[in-house]
Parts: structure tokens; C-alpha cells; sequence
């Protein structure tokens, strides 16, 4: 598809459904074909299958259901010119797709409810294109499809092999079908169906993808690896169920090993753009999860730290001690953004910071002292990157600057071109120096205090004064006014002027110990107002700037792990009443989007209820990784394992009605909790050693 100004537009993903594994990612339309804009089988960024269309008799079945979750995808049709049993449908056409290591299976099962005898030629036709998923991406025309080879049957069926530049890729076949070549690319089955009335067949297709080029960052999948199995949670309000239990079947679906070290598994970013290690995404994952576990943590942070920067290299924005913002397994040139970058690019500001944040936590939630012990070197580096881009900052922020002319411009979560507006509307100039990257240099500061004294036997009292002059700084020059009083600005221009927007930035300042009791309340005011906060989220920008689009990507649309994360920080400072209006708006839009929260979506309703982002990734990470802030924001989870320890600090009334919560993890402990729908706690199951204290709250 081209625009009217000759560009390639994008493909929408809002009405693809999506499965992933690891490398493997399946997108198809709701009949389980592909062929339509972004539709494929992809392994390792290219797509390996381009084109699958099965039809019964030349006709292809009519859609009926569909859904996906973690590796699986599943989709009903009917054949309907078969049968012809009166108005009823009576021929099924059931797709199952499952993802696996190195490939899928699906299985095709016809059933026919017809009071006669069925007969039909199933025929399925298939090829790849070998497309790199950047151009993909970028909206361009797909490739022709790859000549294929004919393999005849060896006991497990006849097969179709291709190869691009990566890959060669295999598609077996049950035995029984006829397979042959077609001269322009790709292949064809075609199988002979006889079904007597209230009988059923299976056709098989195996798809198997082995590396023929590997790269030095072709990361394996990890599903299973880490066993969350021991998380339920029953609560008044099932929806919730629903939502936790999806979220953390399509997380494991995201779950990747480092290949320099398989035994670390870190969460790729999402499907199907960004699959592949992104700092911030990984970070920020595997912290809102820890209330399930510190396997994850403990992998994200030994995965970061093998890369952490080493040296200073402004193409690659690398700087000693940094951690990376991502890592691909080649170059990325992108035609429609105009960024191009290496295949390990370190253009965040935030993501060091974060680093330290989630080795403090992980600490509190259990991550062995020995584990921890063993990054302090790591941590050391990342604390000097801080010290040091404080200093070389004029006024004392951290800031950031795309130094190589083709990078990030915008290099925070928000990282669009468009991203940073001031109240009128106008892009603000770098460096910029954003409001939540200084709260997160505050918490980072605080959390190496704390392992600096208890874990490390030092005194804490440096990084608590250069947080506590941090804080004292932003105080000084973040606080700005408007009609309807004062709040956070979103961050500092090149100028050090205020970026003025209202913008969703300030909800990160909660809970990180930079703010006042009083500012805190000011800032949660503001958050939970109806220039931000809709039925279903808040947004990224207030409905009152003129820049404000709700199907923009940073300019008013709603994020599921911004919300969250807002939300946590609303519940750590004690703002319950909206706190709690903010996590029943994310589970109704999970609700809406059958149970599985999209990386953004609009940030207006529509009358079904919120409006997709079209090109929106299906699972992300950190939207999957809001299930673990539900938990403990409702709980009010405050872990010290080290002392062996759990406060449990409730909402009340809780969001959701009475609950029960199973499968909390402090260090080896397996932990339970209920609330009575009015939040007071019912009952505890916990081991011994580990004392669990309740904190009534107002």
C-alpha cells in the first residue's frame, strides 16, 4: 500500500491474530491464512512463510472465531457450500497453530455435521519470501516468493523446502496429499476429503526452520523455562483471573535465552516489531513481575550486563557503564523513520538507572545475596555513568542528545520524534532532560544505599545526599502552573526551559522517593484527572494540548505499562481511591481486547469501548508484565527477604472484590494471600521463617 505522498505505509496488526514462541512469531488473518499486510510465519526477524491460503473445493472457509494466546493461535470456519443442511452451517474447518522450538505444527481438522456424505479437495498453498521484518515493517510491497524444492515422502509425509538468506525452511505434509512445486515460488497440497455424517479428518503440516547464516545474537526460546505455574488468582471480579492468567501464558511466550549464556532468560520486547532484547522493555518486565519470581530478574540483569557499555562511541551512543537500549541481529535501517542504527545501540537515558533500580528490588524480593554480589562490579560501573552524566550536565540533570545524526531523537520510553511537547504544542529542542529518568536516578541512588550498607557493610549516606540534591533540583526547576494549578512538567527543553505539556511522565515520580507527601498528592491530582485519565487508562498527553491525537503514539493514546506503572506508583503512596480507578480501567480494557492488553491503544472510547492502535504489537513485554502490578498494588506487597520479611498493606476496598492470591515468591517462599472485599486481609499461607506483616491502612 502506498500514500498519497508515495511512501509504504505500515501494515495494521489490530485485526491479526498473534501468536509467538521465542525467535518464532505466527501473525494470520481469522481464517489462520496469510497474505494479508504483516501476515507471516518470521524466525529470527525474517519471514520464512509469506503466503499460506487454504480452500476446500476452490473456496476459502468463512471465518467464524478466533483467538490466541502465548505460542497458540486457533481459529474456527465453515465450509459453506458444503453440507447444505438447510440454513445451518454444517462442515467445520478448525486451524490449530502451535508454535514450538525451531518451527510449528498445525493441524487441520475438518468435521462434518452434514446428514449426508461429504466429499472435498482441500487444497493448501505455501511459500516465503524471505522478507527482513524492517522492510516488512516499513510497508513494502512483499518479495516474489522463493523457488521451492519438492521432497518425496520418507515415511513422515512429502515436504516443501526453500531458503532465504538466513533460514531454510520445511513444510511437511501428513501423508496422502499430493505436493508439487509451482514455477512462480512456493508449493501446493491438495488432499482428497470422503467424511461420512458425524465424522472428522486431520490434515498435519509441520514447519521446521533451521539457521543457515546464524548471527551473533540469535537468541533461543525460553518458554517453559521459568515456571509461573503457581500463580492463580480468584478474585470476585473474574475478569481479573482472565487477565493475569493470559498475560503470564504471553509472557512466556516472549521468553528468550542469552546466547552467551542460555541459562539467563530475559523477555524480548513484543511481536512482532521489536522481538529481541530491548533494555528498558526487559528492565521494567521483569520488575513489575518479581511478586512471581527472581529468575527473571536475575537473567535480565546478568544479560545487560555482559553488554554493558565500555567505551565512548557516538554511533552507537555507548558510553562506560551504560546499559544498552537494544540489540538486533543486524544493522537496522529503517526507510520510514530514517534511523539507522548497529546492531547494539545504547541510545537510552533511562535504561542505567533502571538497571540499578531492578538489582535493588530483585534483592528485596529474594535474588540470592550471592547473585547480586557477583554484579557489584556491574553496579559500580553503571553508579559512576550516573555520578558522571550528572556532572557533564550544565545544570545537573541527566540528559540526552542524539550525537550521531541518525539515532533515537527522543531517547526516554517516549521515544518518537513527536514525543516531548510543550503546552502549546511545539516539539521541544534537546537536550532534553525528562522528569521521570531524574526520578529514577533518585531511586537508583536510594536502592545503591541500601545494598551499599546492609548486603555491602558501607555507608549508604553519599548516594542518599546526591539523591536527596537530585530531588532538590528537579523541585527547583520541574514545578510549573496553569489554570487548573500546578503539576510536573514533562521534562526540561535544550533552553532548560519547561516542557509544559501535561503528559503522563509525572505518574513515574511516584513511588521513587523523590516527592513530598505533599507534592505527591498534588502530582496524583493531576494524574487522575480528566485531562489524562479516561475509562480505560491514562494518556500519554492531556486532552487540552493542541498536539493531542488519541491514536497518536505518544501524543495521547493510552499505554498499557504506563498506566501501570502510574498505577503502582498511585498504590505506593498511598492514593487508594485512585489507584484503584486506574487498575479496574486496565482490566476492562483487557477485557476488551479478550484478555490480552496490547502494547497501546486509543485514548478515546469508542461505543465497543477503547479503539485499537492499529499498528500496535500483540503480546508486548511490559503491557503482559501489568499483571504483576495488579497483584501488588492491590496487595500492597512490600518485601525485605533478606530480613525475611513480607508487609502486606492492602487497598481497601479492594478493586476487585474479595481475592486470593497464590504463588507470591519471596526468595524460595511460596506465598498466599486473601481479602475480604472490603480489603481486609482473611488469611495468609507463608512459611515459617518468613514473617508476614499486616499494615491496616485508612
Amino acid at each position: 500500500m502506498v500514500s498519497a505522498r508515495g511512501e509504504h505505509r505500515q501494515p495494521w496488526l489490530h485485526d491479526l491474530e498473534i501468536s509467538v514462541h521465542g525467535n518464532l512469531t505466527s501473525l494470520c488473518d481469522r481464517s489462520g491464512d496469510l497474505g494479508m499486510p504483516g501476515s507471516g510465519i518470521y524466525a529470527d526477524d525474517r519471514r520464512v512463510v509469506s503466503h499460506s491460503l487454504l480452500t476446500c473445493d476452490g473456496a476459502a472457509p468463512t471465518a467464524v472465531s478466533a483467538g490466541s494466546v502465548g505460542g497458540r493461535t486457533e481459529v474456527v470456519a465453515v465450509a459453506r457450500h458444503l453440507g447444505l443442511d438447510g440454513y445451518d452451517p454444517c462442515v467445520e474447518v478448525r486451524r490449530e497453530r502451535i508454535l514450538r522450538t525451531g518451527g510449528l505444527d498445525e493441524v487441520v481438522t475438518i468435521t462434518s455435521r452434514s446428514t449426508g456424505d461429504v466429499r472435498t479437495t482441500v487444497v493448501l498453498t505455501v511459500g516465503g519470501d524471505g522478507a527482513d521484518l524492517i522492510s516488512v515493517k516499513a510497508g513494502e510491497p512483499p518479495g516474489s516468493l522463493l523457488a521451492a524444492e519438492v521432497v518425496p515422502d520418507d515415511g513422515a509425509g512429502p515436504a516443501l523446502t526453500w531458503a532465504d538468506e538466513r533460514h531454510r525452511t520445511s513444510v511437511r505434509f501428513s501423508t496422502g496429499g499430493d505436493v508439487q512445486g509451482v514455477p512462480t515460488g512456493g508449493g501446493r497440497v491438495s488432499w482428497p476429503v470422503y467424511l461420512p455424517p458425524g465424522t472428522s479428518e486431520r490434515l498435519t503440516v509441520a514447519v521446521d526452520v533451521v539457521r543457515a547464516a546464524p548471527t551473533p545474537f540469535d537468541a533461543d526460546p525460553a518458554t517453559g523455562r521459568i515456571d509461573w505455574s503457581a500463580v492463580k488468582v480468584r478474585a470476585m471480579d473474574a475478569r481479573l483471573d482472565l487477565a493475569i492468567e493470559r498475560s503470564m501464558t504471553d509472557l512466556g511466550g516472549l521468553l528468550l535465552s542469552d546466547p552467551v549464556d542460555p541459562f539467563d532468560v530475559f523477555a524480548a520486547a513484543g511481536s512482532p516489531w521489536f522481538l529481541t532484547l530491548f533494555g528498558r522493555d526487559a528492565l521494567w518486565t521483569a520488575r513489575m513481575t518479581l511478586p512471581f519470581g527472581t529468575a527473571l530478574a536475575a537473567g535480565t540483569l546478568r544479560t545487560l550486563a555482559r553488554r554493558q557499555g565500555k567505551a565512548a562511541d557516538a554511533d552507537s551512543a555507548e558510553e562506560p557503564g551504560k546499559i544498552l537500549h537494544e540489540v538486533r541481529r543486524s544493522g537496522l535501517a529503517d526507510p520510514s523513520s530514517h534511523l539507522h542504527l548497529p546492531p547494539v545501540y545504547f541510545g537510552t537515558v533511562d535504561a542505567t538507572p533502571l538497571w540499578i533500580c531492578l538489582l535493588h528490588d530483585a534483592w528485596r524480593w529474594g535474588m540470592s545475596e550471592g547473585e547480586v554480589s557477583a554484579l557489584r562490579p556491574h553496579l559500580d560501573r553503571a553508579l559512576a555513568w550516573l555520578d558522571g552524566a550528572v556532572d557533564q550536565s550544565d545544570d545537573g540533570f541527566l540528559r540526552y542528545v542524539d550525537e550521531s545524526g541518525h539515532g533515537l531523537s527522543n531517547q526516554g520510553w517516549k521515544d518518537s520524534g513527536d514525543a516531548m511537547r510543550h503546552r502549546d504544542g511545539t516539539v521541544a529542542r534537546a537536550p532534553i532532560a525528562l522528569v521521570e529518568t531524574q526520578a529514577y536516578a533518585v531511586e537508583a541512588a536510594l536502592g545503591a544505599a541500601a545494598l551499599g550498607e546492609r548486603l555491602f557493610g558501607e555507608d549508604g549516606d553519599r548516594w542518599r545526599t546526591w539523591a536527596a540534591d537530585l530531588a532538590s533540583r528537579v523541585r527547583g526547576s520541574f514545578w510549573v502552573h496553569d489554570d487548573d494549578g500546578p503539576y510536573l512538567a514533562m521534562a526540561l527543553d535544550g533552553d532548560g526551559a519547561p516542557v509544559d505539556g501535561v503528559g503522563s511522565n509525572m505518574g513515574h515520580v511516584l513511588g521513587t522517593g523523590m516527592l513530598t507527601a505533599e507534592e505527591s498528592r498534588t502530582v496524583a491530582d493531576r494524574l487522575t484527572g480528566p485531562d489524562l485519565l479516561g475509562p480505560y487508562g491514562i494518556g500519554t498527553l492531556g486532552r487540552g494540548n493542541p498536539a493531542f491525537n488519541p491514536i497518536g503514539y505518544h501524543t495521547g493514546s493510552v499505554w498499557s505499562h504506563d498506566t501501570a506503572i502510574c498505577a503502582l506508583g498511585l498504590a505506593v503512596d498511598g492514593h487508594h481511591d485512585g489507584a484503584a480507578a486506574v487498575l479496574r480501567g486496565l482490566v476492562d480494557a483487557s477485557s476488551r481486547f479478550d484478555y490480552r492488553l496490547p502494547e497501546l491503544f486509543g485514548g478515546q472510547a469508542g461505543i465497543t469501548g477503547p479503539i485499537p492502535y492499529p499498528a500496535s504489537c500483540r503480546p508486548q513485554a511490559w503491557a503482559t508484565a501489568a499483571a504483576g502490578v495488579l497483584v501488588s498494588a492491590v496487595l500492597g506487597l512490600r518485601p525485605d527477604a533478606p530480613a525475611g520479611r513480607l508487609v502486606v498493606a492492602p487497598m481497601r476496598p479492594s478493586p476487585f472484590g474479595a481475592i486470593t492470591v497464590s504463588g507470591i515468591r519471596v526468595g524460595e517462599a511460596t506465598c498466599a494471600v486473601s481479602l475480604a472485599a472490603d480489603g481486609t486481609v482473611t488469611n495468609v499461607t507463608a512459611p515459617d521463617w518468613l514473617t508476614v506483616e499486616v499494615v491496616p491502612t485508612p
